[in-house]
């Protein structure tokens, strides 16, 4: 094939790309751009491997339906009239449920907010930030009766305009330890809020979703998908959730409920990047751990965990917006995304996941969060070991 017709095809269609990625961001029907850095830069990886490899039909029309791809992927999602939807939001009392209910509120939604202390701080900001439309309700998802008792609520509120969504955002983790450092009672409070509370107020409201083909919006976490160094408790927990909330998407299907998971990467929310926090419950972590258990490890060993979480704090994102815009989307449009994955680099950190070794995972894991040092046992092991040699 003459090399300058292939140049020309190409070069056709990056021209025909370029012209309609202009118009589109003329009328204002574009997605934002920086998300598209990836996408283009995808699409040029695979030109040049079409040039390289492919017969110039095959190959450009295989980079002319990356390209329409790409187009269908930029364009914004076709959003449903909020038209006064009610929806309950689960944690509201700071982070990712308060964003989301001032956020939904000042859209037109009927927002009930569970909250766990209704006279605390965060239910006083949004009693001030919102509309009087806007009800507070306080539950404890490891409390049955408060769960019940929202439940009654919103069955005796939605009446005359049913209930179009549940978020699911409620969550707990206050142990930053190896597994076998962390009490059994942390993994079953994890248990209790982040997967049994979430699954019977879902099972409870599925009766009034189903009526309206309405929305369930979980918020998990990348942790119950990959092994991050110190968080099982709260990973073994959230990939529960997850598998749950996959089984109802695919279960409840047929009633026309759409199911969206929302994976963050690292935001500021609450207590999650308090040091005086973090510091308590290391303390109090170092306090119960048995003797035996303590001197194989070192006090030493969970200082230094500590330590690299609170430096890693650092770099949480204080902008709640995207995660909001996520959640927000599941709700609306007309055809959610099954998984959303708001915050930086996940893309690569679920890429490696999927696409790599095991122990290259395992190594960006710790280099990117926790790098655990050696329990002080192997320490005296190796350093006998090398008296020996």
């Amino acid at each position: 094939m003459e090399p300058g017709l292939e140049r020309w095809a190409y070069g056709a269609l990056w021209a025909a790309l370029a012209g309609s990625l202009a118009l589109r961001a003329a009328r204002r029907a574009l997605g934002p751009g920086r998300g598209l850095v990836l996408p283009l830069a995808l699409l040029a990886g695979l030109q040049s491997l079409c040039r390289a490899c492919l017969p110039l039909p095959l190959g450009l029309a295989l980079a002319a339906a990356a390209a329409c791809l790409l187009l269908w992927r930029a364009s914004p999602r076709r959003l449903l009239p909020v038209a006064g939807r009610a929806v309950l939001v689960t944690g509201c009392d700071s982070g990712f449920g308060q964003a989301t209910a001032q956020h939904l509120d000042a859209m037109g939604f009927r927002v009930f907010a569970s909250v766990l202390d209704p006279q605390g701080p965060g239910a006083q900001e949004l009693r001030r930030s919102c509309s009087p439309s806007l009800t507070l309700l306080q539950m404890d998802l490891t409390k049955p009766e408060d769960i019940q008792h929202v439940l009654q609520h919103i069955q005796a509120h939605t009446n005359s305009t049913g209930l179009w969504g549940l978020v699911n955002n409620a969550g707990f983790n206050d142990t930053i330890a190896d597994a076998e450092l962390s009490p059994l009672g942390k993994f079953r409070t994890c248990m209790e809020v982040n997967f049994f509370g979430s699954l019977e107020l879902t099972k409870g409201l599925l009766p009034l979703l189903r009526s309206t083909g309405g929305r369930i919006v979980t918020v998990s976490s990348p942790a119950g998908d990959l092994p991050f160094p110190c968080l099982a408790a709260y990973g073994a927990s959230k990939a529960a959730l997850s598998l749950l909330m996959d089984t109802f998407r695919s279960e409840l299907q047929p009633w026309g409920v759409k199911v969206s998971l929302v994976l963050p990467g690292y935001y500021k929310t609450g207590t999650t990047c308090d040091p005086a926090f973090w510091n308590l419950q290391k303390q109090r972590l170092v306090a119960s751990l048995p003797r035996e258990l303590l001197q194989a490890y070192g006090e030493d060993y969970v200082e230094e965990i500590n330590r690299q979480f609170i430096q890693f704090m650092k770099v949480a994102v204080e902008d709640l917006s995207a995660v909001v815009n996520s959640i927000t989307d599941g709700l609306l449009a007309a055809n959610p995304a099954v998984r959303y994955y708001p915050g930086q680099g996940l893309g690569l950190m679920y890429f490696i996941h999927r696409y790599l070794p095991y122990f290259v995972r395992d190594l960006f894991l710790k280099g990117f969060f926790i790098n655990p040092k050696l329990p002080r046992a192997l320490r005296q092991e190796h350093h006998n070991d090398v008296k020996k040699a």
